[in-house]
């Protein structure tokens, strides 16, 4: 009864709660939201001042008592509040304003396939306490196969290789459930460091986060291109202290970003290695499906296509499968609720 009551003034929506970025979908509307996940706070006042982009122009630029933080770490809540009050802002703004006590919409919330039960808990009170009447929970690597219109539902199997910002998930699915998965804190935080320990190493130079992450957008690649790219990194000079300027080759950011590249490729031959015979011939047909940002860095398909002699497929706007995957559960709750994760949590000991 309340249900019914509720959706006439609230909209259902699908969160892809993401290291790096928070996307948003509403349903019958797609996806409306997709801004950075940061916060920016005054610690002296522990106002909160900015959420989202207006909090991402804040990062290295704010003075010593404003700080621009993630509040997500690895794919899972580091700082309850500030992610409680990040998930409020959104659903406010999807809303539009209207009364606060009528905008209680049930939420699909991605999920890293690797956390604890604490963990879990923790993204479902967030939701509750930002607004939401109800709270599903979806892993990440599910949401991506559906978003990569794989149909999950089959007694086949899928693989997926989803590279974000916090995590890398790795699973096989198959008949709406995960059969193998590995989650890995190695994704594309971790390639930003890769670059910035580089230009240490081997420039004197001290990176910022974002110019690291533009290096890698620019001239990362994790096979050998045809055509040499490069790019301009502006930083610190270690030695003197300066401003200092130089020049990046992508077979520069290709050794920079190996160590990751490295463990992300010998974790899916693992996961490989262990799928059941029956299921490793549907993959040979239909071969791995790559989605998430990371799956855009040049050349990664082929790199991975060479280690594992199988077809390689990247997913059709990687960045936005998670969220297109909770959104096509948000639009029929009831036939994909099996492709959903239990939230019957034990009881907290007391």
């Amino acid at each position: 009864m309340l249900d019914n009551f509720y959706s006439k003034f609230s909209h259902d929506i699908g969160i892809d709660l993401g290291t790096a970025n928070t996307l948003v979908y509403v349903k019958g509307k797609g996806i409306v939201i997709n801004e950075p996940s940061v916060v920016a706070v005054n610690q002296r006042t522990k106002q909160i001042l900015a959420i989202g982009l207006e909090a991402q122009r804040m990062v290295g630029r704010t003075p010593p008592h404003i700080v621009a933080t993630r509040p997500l770490v690895d794919g899972v809540i580091s700082d309850f509040e500030i992610t409680e009050a990040m998930l409020r802002y959104f659903i406010d703004k999807v809303h539009g304003g209207g009364f606060v006590l009528l905008r209680r919409p049930r939420v699909v919330i991605g999920i890293p396939s690797g956390v604890t039960e604490v963990e879990k808990r923790a993204v479902v009170d967030a939701a509750i306490n930002a607004g939401a009447r109800k709270a599903f929970l979806i892993e990440e690597p599910m949401a991506a196969a559906i978003g990569s219109r794989l149909n999950v539902q089959d007694p086949q199997g899928n693989m997926i290789v989803d590279i974000g910002g916090g995590t890398t998930e790795i699973a096989v699915i198959s008949l709406g459930g995960i059969v193998i998965s590995k989650s890995l804190r190695i994704a594309g935080d971790e390639m930003n460091e890769n670059i910035m320990q580089y230009a240490r190493e081997n420039f004197n130079l001290l990176l910022g986060e974002r110019t690291a992450e533009d290096v890698k957008i620019k001239v990362g690649s994790a096979y050998r291109l045809d055509k040499q790219l490069t790019a301009q990194m502006r930083g610190r000079d270690l030695v003197t202290g300066l401003p200092k300027e130089v020049t990046i080759t992508d077979e520069q950011a290709r050794q920079a970003l190996m160590p990751s590249l490295r463990i992300i490729v010998n974790s899916i031959k693992d996961v490989i290695e262990e799928i059941p015979p029956e299921l490793i011939s549907d993959i040979l047909d239909k071969g791995i499906v790559l989605a998430g940002g990371g799956s855009l860095l040049r050349g990664l398909d082929k790199l991975v296509g060479e280690v594992t002699a199988m077809p390689i497929h990247v997913s059709e706007d990687p960045l936005t499968c998670v969220v297109r995957g909770a959104g096509v559960v948000v639009e029929d709750l009831e036939i994909l609720k099996d492709v959903l994760v239990s939230t019957e949590f034990e009881p907290a000991p007391k």
